[in-house]
């Protein structure tokens, strides 16, 4: 089954292209991560799977209804989280949520069940009878995720819902999604490559509002498992560790090589000429390593390998 699908979707605002013959195959029950830059095109195309926009031209299809008709039945069987969820803050948690289960038209008995397995699921039991407006972004940030559930849905859409969280914050957050596996289909965008690697099964790249590639997860990186290696060094080293990175970057058989704090990642074309000649070069530039690793391929390497070819093609 095929939770949301959809056909060369196009949005344009005035010159603007925001979607640009968008495909897209999401299948049900899985954690979905719609992974790409700001300005993507990642909102749009969940405005227009919700409803709350139009297409310029290209279809959509939410649980095998066509978006734009029946709109109120699949409604009853979608959650939506936005980037900025909206609360009354004079409402405590399991007001919001009777308040929530009202407007779907859910009995007295259900609302009450919903509410007290929500609260529990998202950790504010003990803050139900707390104002919303005293809470903590992170608790907000779940009780939204608690409302987006209120009906049981089929498909959770959440736009970018960890990215203005602290670490812990959005720790707790993105174990609530880890906890929906199975429960429901997720479609998740986000900008952050960290977030998908840890949650999601499946992949998809948006850039410029085009698909670059949709896989899973695992599937991404073993397809495009691209050789590293990182090096670490003392912090009083740094400016040795900047002058040997220059230099290593001319080798024929580096790609390329970036550098965070002490740890220098070297992404290379021949790991194993790259085994000899790294350790080769440390003692030449006045470095002892104390970390030397070779490293399985990331989530954030095959972003950049795939959108960068992206850019350089066009």
């Amino acid at each position: 089954m095929i939770a949301v699908r959809a056909e060369q979707l196009r949005k344009i605002f005035g010159k603007f292209i925001a979607l640009d013959g968008l495909d897209l195959n999401v299948a049900e029950g899985t954690i979905f991560g719609f992974l790409g830059p700001n300005g993507a095109g990642k909102t749009t195309t969940i405005r227009i799977l919700t409803g709350l926009a139009h297409a310029t031209h290209g279809k959509a299809w939410v649980l095998g209804e066509e978006v734009g008709r029946n709109q109120p039945e699949i409604a009853h069987q979608v959650g939506f989280l936005p980037e900025e969820p909206a609360f009354y803050n004079w409402m405590t948690p399991r007001e919001f949520l009777d308040h929530t289960g009202r407007i779907f038209g859910l009995p007295a008995a259900l609302r009450a069940e919903r509410t007290k397995e929500l609260l529990e699921l998202a950790g504010l039991e003990e803050s139900a009878k707390r104002r919303i407006g005293g809470f903590s972004r992170g608790m907000r940030q779940r009780l939204a995720l608690a409302q987006a559930l209120i009906n049981r849905p089929k498909l959770l859409l959440l736009d970018e819902p960890a990215s203005a969280l602290d670490p812990e914050g959005r720790k707790e957050v993105l174990d609530f999604i880890d906890h929906l596996r199975g429960q429901c289909t997720v479609f998740m965008s986000t900008h952050i490559l960290a977030d998908v690697e840890r949650v999601c099964d499946t992949v998809g790249i948006i850039n410029r509002g085009r698909l670059v590639t949709e896989a899973p997860r695992d599937a991404l990186l073993k397809q495009y498992a691209i050789p590293a290696v990182e090096v670490q060094v003392d912090e009083n080293k740094l400016s040795e560790l900047a002058s040997w990175s220059e230099s290593i970057k001319t080798q024929p058989w580096v790609a390329s090589v970036s550098i965070r704090g002490p740890v220098a990642r070297v992404i290379v074309e021949d790991i194993a000429t790259a085994k000899s000649e790294l350790l080769k070069s440390f003692p030449l530039a006045g470095l002892i390593p104390t970390r030397y690793e070779v490293v399985k391929p990331s989530l954030e390497d095959v972003f950049l390998k795939l959108v960068g070819q992206e850019e350089a093609a066009k």
